[in-house]
């Protein structure tokens, strides 16, 4: 038997878009106060996949028996260096080296370390601290590469035109669809998720040098469609319920057709949160902001679609208001 709980969704309207312009709003200025930052001078923390930087690769010269590394040790031996190596890291231009982004690949036998730009010397001084912390490694198979910033612009643009595109490509489906009104709520409510999590990580690249790269590009992705599947559904059943219910006003109509979807949607999210909150708990450095993002947006979509898009709707007809 299915439950439908009795929600009062246009009697609540107002709670539910102070709730959304609070989170939007909040979002708004920490994308600002990140954009007047010196240090970042954006509305993100960007990555070294956007800015550019220098990539060391080692290898370890070791069989079956690596032992296992942890990312966090490699990270805090690298920051260390500045207080032994005062030669190189000692200038007020030097590397900020907690920007530095470590990968364990082919089960640790390889080491990936991803900085901000670094001289030749700066870059064998990081190599030479590493080897003797977690060496040996195969000297001949070390790597160090410069990444432009010409190369890293170019991400950022692809990534920017892949999730307008995105947008677009979900408009036109919901607008031939639907109409013009459930399309431009749909794209409404994927722009308040979208802006949620980019305004988390904002503050979080404030106040803790969380920066965003090409996997937060995908999360967003990944966001939008699961942000429209949720709304797209809710939507259908109120379109189901205004043929079926068609005596009683639209606000009810809305309402009967948000209680009987409310657990649908509640299931569906607490399902695809368990495996999110598994890759955030045990997926790895490389993943758990990945995985927090997402977590994030499912939150945030099943939000504005349970509460926020219906809510917008029911006031764009005329209704009987008691």
């Amino acid at each position: 038997m299915k439950t439908k709980f009795n929600v009062q969704l246009y009697k609540n309207r107002k709670i539910v878009w102070l709730v959304s312009f609070s989170l939007c709003f909040i979002s708004i200025v920490g994308m600002l106060i990140c954009f007047k930052s010196t240090n970042i001078n954006a509305p993100l923390n960007l990555g070294l996949d956007y800015t550019g930087g220098t990539q060391i690769t080692l290898e370890r010269s070791c069989n079956d028996d690596c032992f296992i590394l942890n990312t966090s040790e490699i990270s805090n031996n690298i920051i260390d260096i500045k207080n032994k190596d005062k030669k190189n890291f000692s200038s007020n231009t030097s590397p900020n080296l907690t920007r530095s982004q470590i990968q364990l690949l082919d089960n640790s036998k390889l080491i990936s370390i991803r900085l901000p730009f670094l001289s030749a010397a700066q870059s064998e001084s990081i190599v030479d601290e590493v080897t003797q912390s977690f060496g040996p490694f195969n000297n001949e198979n070390t790597s160090v590469e410069t990444i432009g910033p010409s190369l890293g612009k170019q991400l950022l643009k692809s990534s920017l035109i892949s999730l307008f595109f995105a947008f677009l490509g979900i408009a036109l489906y919901i607008n031939f669809r639907y109409d013009r009104r459930y399309s431009f709520l749909a794209l409404l409510a994927l722009l308040h998720d979208v802006l949620i999590v980019c305004g988390v990580f904002s503050w979080l690249g404030y106040f803790y040098n969380v920066e965003v790269d090409s996997l937060f590009a995908v999360s967003l992705l990944t966001i939008a469609g699961y942000s429209v599947n949720n709304t797209v559904v809710v939507f259908d059943r109120i379109r189901e319920k205004c043929l079926v219910d068609n005596q009683l006003s639209f606000k009810y109509q809305i309402d009967n057709a948000v209680g009987a979807t409310l657990t649908r949607t509640l299931y569906t999210s607490f399902t695809t949160l368990l495996p999110l909150i598994c890759i955030l708990i045990w997926g790895g450095s490389s993943l758990y902001w990945f995985a927090f993002a997402l977590i994030i947006g499912v939150v945030a979509g099943s939000w504005s679609s349970i509460a926020l898009a219906p809510s917008l709707l029911s006031i764009t007809s005329k209704i009987d208001i008691d």
